[in-house]
């Protein structure tokens, strides 16, 4: 078993997160897992990503090759069409639809959905209206970490146990509503696949 993951996205939309809890769930059915730093501005509103890289058997590096990532997990429709050179021609692209506008010449919203369509293994979710819908606009990430699960070859319960572990000091509320976002990812992608 070995996975290969690109995490993109804008500074302040829950990246670290994101490996956070697939890193822990790895770490917990006991794989192997190597992650590049974060790489983008770290501050609000700068393009961020990050190579996560998981398998049963030891990872020489942590850095993914062009054209030989399993998955695009973005959290921002932009970004995730900035990656798509990484994507490996069996790649799946999960992307947020909703748009953040930082630049003057961000692209138009139909533009992007374009090109997004185009691929032929997407899962294009508004995780920004899920996750306001649930009652946790701060938690569209866990939306999209729900919707790339299915393609994530581990335990989803681990998944859920991470998300608990992590934001347990935050109190059973911020848990909860973490944990409905993740489900309801999850359940979107399923649908659609």
């Amino acid at each position: 078993m070995k996975i290969d993951i690109i995490l993109a996205g804008v500074g302040g939309q829950g990246i670290l997160s994101i490996a956070t809890v697939i890193g822990s769930a790895a770490v917990q059915q006991g794989l192997y897992l190597k992650q590049a730093e974060v790489h983008g501005m770290s501050q609000r509103g700068g393009d961020v990503q990050s190579h996560l890289r998981i398998a049963d058997k030891e990872i020489a590096s942590d850095l993914i090759p062009f054209g030989k990532a399993d998955l695009i997990v973005s959290v921002e429709p932009m970004e995730s069409l900035r990656y798509l050179p990484m994507l490996s021609p069996e790649g799946w692209v999960i992307t947020n639809t909703t748009p953040f506008i930082n630049i003057d010449n961000y692209p138009k919203e139909e533009d992007l959905m374009t090109e997004i369509n185009k691929l032929p293994r997407k899962v294009a979710i508004d995780a920004d209206r899920i996750a306001k819908d649930i009652g946790s606009a701060r938690s569209a990430n866990m939306v999209v970490l729900g919707a790339a699960s299915p393609f994530i070859t581990m335990d989803f319960s681990l998944l859920e146990q991470a998300v608990r572990n992590i934001f347990g000091r935050k109190g059973e509320n911020v848990v909860n509503a973490n944990i409905a976002c993740l489900q309801a990812g999850r359940e979107y992608a399923q649908k659609g696949i």
